[in-house]
């Protein structure tokens, strides 16, 4: 039924946040405070007795009456009308720091934390140089400089500002970019645009709305502590200048203190309590919604740059797979000390469709670095040094970013291990599901619900409708490995590659899953390639085995060949390593025993 699928709406997650932030006390109180003040500031000319500026000296420091219900100033002005107008040039100002705060510190901390680079070291040192200024010293030059206007001096404070968003965001990003779920985001066909913001920002904005309630309350500050030296524009209203005419006439009237430093600690008070209502609203699991809807969609005939010829291989190199062919592949790391690291050694490799070739070997032995260069996917540092790599008949080694992120999802999938890690704690099973069928075929949201319900039929996950709405933690490992795999079959491979897709899984829901990639082998005709270190699923699933060692191929065959009849010692030695023939151990028994029987 359809009302067991994720609505996936927008409206509705943000309603369902907004009823959780006004069950919150301090987040209803904070938030009604904070309205009431930005309301009475807007409505300034309707609620103010009189223009902030209209004096009468006769009425100077007049008590409060039905006409002025706060009182008179030194200079007869009425003070309710000063709070009001007043609050907006304190208000706006601050609200024109965070402005530029935000959007020099946020996009640059994504791109230098994502991407890094020479752009992440640049960034570093300009943000260290901006944070050793004083703030205060600087905007009292800027005021000498510039002069009294305090929009200007709210925009160079909003630059002082912008560090510290950059310095938190970038942090954040350059851990989350680790992550196992952002590698099988990338893999799905996703843009890094895409990731950024739908699997990055969502970690990234609790933080972030904490800081905002921190510089904005540090804007107002600044703002109210240079009118109150007098340093500000001096002829409008502003609580730091009423705070300043209050101090000179503190022993007269010292009640003319409160109404500016009271409305100054409510709209600090309200802003920081609200903020940390609010994350904690967001942070709550469903708090990021189901959002996986909206953003870019891969535009229909658009295209695609044109891809490097297929270089020319050596006579006998063998017919190449027109579904995976690698010849010749290196991949090195650089060194401290400049040099590179060769990893893989000039591996060939084929994979046909429709067949199952098994690349196994030790820990170490490079194999996920061949699978990954094949995805283009390899850690920061690897490179493609030599070699060539054909997917569906085209050349992928040394292709752009951008060019072999349309092979991902639709030509070539890729299952992950450590399924627990591969998918985003922040989303539900639906929402991972429907987002690269949407970005990578363009179906709408209730085609791509579909799809996905479908998906989780094929892989046999009981009761498909309510795993939709589930999230990774309220689901076993064996359940996690079938989503995974319902994700890479989502837009129609031609090829899987599975990196050890049965570890950390129980020997009964190994066998489930090796049956589950057989069966969609043999139904799909897809090309499978099966990295593993595991001899046993290798015998039982692979048509032909590739053996691994130190960066080469050193044996390839068909699987019985390699089982029963190896040829190099290394593939002897990892099937001596195979238990299944070894006798088992005699049954424990105390040391006085043994010594007895001894």
């Amino acid at each position: 039924m359809s009302d067991n699928l994720p609505t996936g709406s927008a409206g509705p997650a943000r309603g369902k946040a907004a009823r959780r932030l006004l069950r919150n006390p301090l987040g209803a109180v904070s938030a009604g405070v904070l309205l009431l003040l930005v309301v009475a500031v807007l409505l300034a000319p309707l609620l103010a007795p009189q223009a902030p500026d209209v004096s009468s000296l006769g009425d100077a420091f007049a008590g409060p009456d039905g006409a002025h219900p706060l009182g008179m100033d030194s200079a007869g002005r009425d003070i309710l009308s000063r709070i009001l107008y007043g609050g907006r040039n304190t208000l706006g100002g601050a609200l024109i720091a965070l402005a530029v705060a935000l959007a020099l510190g946020v996009p640059s901390g994504l791109y230098a934390g994502y991407y890094g680079g020479r752009f992440d070291s640049v960034a570093n040192w300009g943000v260290n140089l901006v944070m050793a200024l004083p703030a205060m010293v600087v905007l009292l030059a800027s005021r000498a400089i510039l002069g009294p206007n305090v929009w200007v001096l709210m925009i160079v404070l909003g630059v002082l500002a912008a560090p510290s968003f950059f310095r938190l965001v970038r942090g954040i990003v350059a851990n989350v970019r680790k992550e196992l779920y952002v590698d099988a985001a990338k893999v799905s066909g996703l843009s890094d645009t895409r990731i950024v913001t739908r699997h990055i920002l969502i970690v990234v904005r609790g933080p972030v709305i904490i800081q905002v309630a921190l510089v904005a309350g540090i804007a107002i500050g600044l703002q109210a502590g240079l009118e109150f030296l007098g340093v500000g524009s001096g002829s409008s209203a502003t609580w730091g200048a009423m705070l300043n005419e209050a101090f000179q006439n503190i022993q007269r009237a010292p009640l003319l203190m409160l109404w500016p430093g009271l409305a100054l600690g409510l709209t600090n008070g309200a802003l920081v309590l609200l903020a940390g209502a609010l994350r904690d609203v967001l942070e709550e699991r469903g708090g990021g919604g189901q959002d996986g809807g909206r953003g870019a969609r891969r535009a229909k005939g658009a295209r695609v740059p044109p891809v490097p010829p297929v270089p020319s291989i050596p006579a006998g190199s063998g017919a190449r797979s027109p579904l995976l062919s690698v010849r010749g592949l290196t991949v090195g790391y650089g060194k401290p000390d400049g040099t590179r690291k060769q990893v893989v050694h000039g591996v060939d490799l084929d994979v046909h469709p429709g067949e199952i070739v098994g690349l196994v070997g030790e820990s170490g032995s490079g194999k996920t670095q061949t699978a990954f260069s094949v995805l283009g996917i390899l850690p920061e540092g690897g490179r493609i040094g030599a070699g060539s790599i054909t997917v569906a008949g085209r050349e992928v080694a040394g292709l752009p970013e951008r060019v072999h992120r349309s092979l991902r999802g639709g030509t070539v999938a890729y299952v992950p291990q450590e399924p627990m890690s591969n998918l985003d704690p922040a989303f539900t099973i639906g929402s991972q599901l429907m987002e690269p069928i949407r970005q990578v075929l363009g179906l709408s949201r209730k085609e791509a619900a579909a799809r996905a319900l479908n998906l989780l039929r094929l892989v046999e996950i009981p009761a498909p409708e309510r795993a939709m709405r589930l999230y990774p933690h309220e689901i076993s490992g064996g359940m996690a490995q079938r989503v995974l795999i319902a994700g890479a079959m989502s837009c129609d491979p031609e090829l899987l590659i599975a990196d050890e897709p049965t570890t950390a899984l129980d020997v009964l829901v190994q066998a489930e899953i090796l049956d589950l990639l057989r069966r969609l082998q043999r139904d799909r005709g897809l090309g499978v390639l099966l990295v593993t270190h595991n001899l046993g699923v290798v015998a039982d699933l692979c048509d032909r085995v590739a053996v691994m060692s130190d960066g080469r191929i050193v044996e390839t065959g068909t699987a019985e060949q390699i089982v029963r009849s190896p040829r190099d010692p290394y593939t002897r030695s990892l099937l001596d390593a195979v238990l299944d023939d070894a006798p088992a151990r005699e049954p424990w028994q105390p040391r006085e025993t043994r010594s007895t029987a001894v």
